[in-house]
């Protein structure tokens, strides 16, 4: 079965065409679109109609592709940057009006299940317990399971593109006080989340995400060149080296540095803050670098739980084993039974 995916995100839209056998999404082809929709909000988050307009080019020429592959679906998302848009309404019609395409945005906590599942199925069992963090322009998703699907996510708002706009647009390299306001900011949203996962006590740890794989090279890992298969990882303590390293530089130069994409390289420095705070709270010292994400975690869902789960997944109803909590950090689901983050030290028994 040849299927694809079409994932709109904060900075590209990207196409994955996968043949799913056996339950494992085998990529035949990926093509991505930078769009920087993150880059064309107004104040209140509305998407410009200039940027929906190129969104709209490219679901259809996405979809045009996955035709030409002969390729079902293609299966499309958008995650926080039109998730969070007051007009996202109008996003979505336009983008099924004018391409025939149903695009859907994702609630957090789905995303996060799906990259968790992702990472499940590359690591393993024998991963154990295991903690996810993703990091995307907008929010920053949280997991943690010792099975198939997760038993604890969260969503935050913590995406290093949405922190670089409201902490570290004004001056470039930010001065200390911008940077001391944005730890507070993360370290704020994190303390509930981070007790959890340290209460889970997690074997694995692992990070998904282009913003993770680029902090990943900096702080020493193979390059992408060498391919998936190569194990690599993110240690806390070259994090903090690296948080050092970012904040010194402008964002132009900060491109000249390894694995520091020109696109990426202004809200690097949020991501590696992060990156970094998370990992210190949650007491994880290194994380593994995981190529699969959401985009496999999707495929792997379709594959093992068939079509109708993401028709009601476009529908708005996907039904999970999750209850849903909100706390001060956002919003926080949690498998049947289990408590809610600010509440963990009170828990006798592990999570579900």
């Amino acid at each position: 079965m040849r299927v694809s995916v079409v994932d709109a995100g904060s900075n590209t839209v990207r196409l994955v065409i996968a043949d799913v056998e056996g339950g494992v999404p085998l990529p035949v082809h990926t093509v991505k679109w930078k769009l920087r929709l993150s880059e064309h909000l107004g104040p209140d988050g509305t998407i410009a109609d200039e940027a929906v307009r190129r969104l709209v080019e490219a679901v259809g020429a996405a979809s045009a592709t996955a035709r030409s592959w002969q390729a079902a679906g293609p299966l499309a998302f958008a995650t926080t940057v039109v998730r969070a848009a007051p007009n996202r309404h109008e996003v979505l019609h336009r983008v099924a009006s004018g391409t025939g395409v149903r695009m859907c945005t994702l609630p957090g906590e789905t995303e996060a299940e799906l990259t968790f599942l992702a990472a499940r199925r590359w690591l393993g069992w024998k991963a154990g317990p295991l903690a996810l963090l993703d990091i995307g322009g907008g929010s920053l998703e949280v997991a943690f399971g010792r099975g198939r699907m997760p038993g604890f996510v969260a969503s935050l708002p913590l995406g290093a593109g949405r922190l670089t706009r409201e902490y570290l647009a004004a001056q470039d390299p930010p001065g200390p006080k911008e940077l001391k306001e944005l730890r507070r900011r993360v370290r704020h949203e994190l303390r509930d989340v981070a007790a959890r996962i340290r209460w889970e006590r997690p074997r694995t740890a692992a990070v998904t995400s282009r913003t993770f794989q680029q902090l990943a090279r900096l702080c020493g890992a193979p390059p992408g060149r060498y391919g998936p298969f190569v194990e690599r990882e993110l240690a806390g303590g070259d994090l903090r080296e690296a948080v050092r390293a970012l904040a010194a530089l402008p964002a132009a130069e900060r491109a000249r540095l390894p694995g520091i994409s020109a696109p990426r390289a202004a809200q690097s420095l949020a991501g590696a803050v992060v990156g970094h705070t998370a990992l210190k709270l949650m007491g994880l010292s290194r994380a593994v670098v995981c190529p699969w994400a959401i985009r496999e975690g999707v495929l792997l869902r379709c594959a093992e739980d068939g079509a109708d789960w993401w028709t009601d997944v476009t529908a708005g109803t996907v039904t999970t084993t999750a209850g849903t909590v909100t706390t001060t950090a956002g919003t926080v689901t949690s498998a049947a039974g289990a408590p809610p983050a600010a509440a963990v030290l009170h828990v006798a028994g592990p999570s579900a």
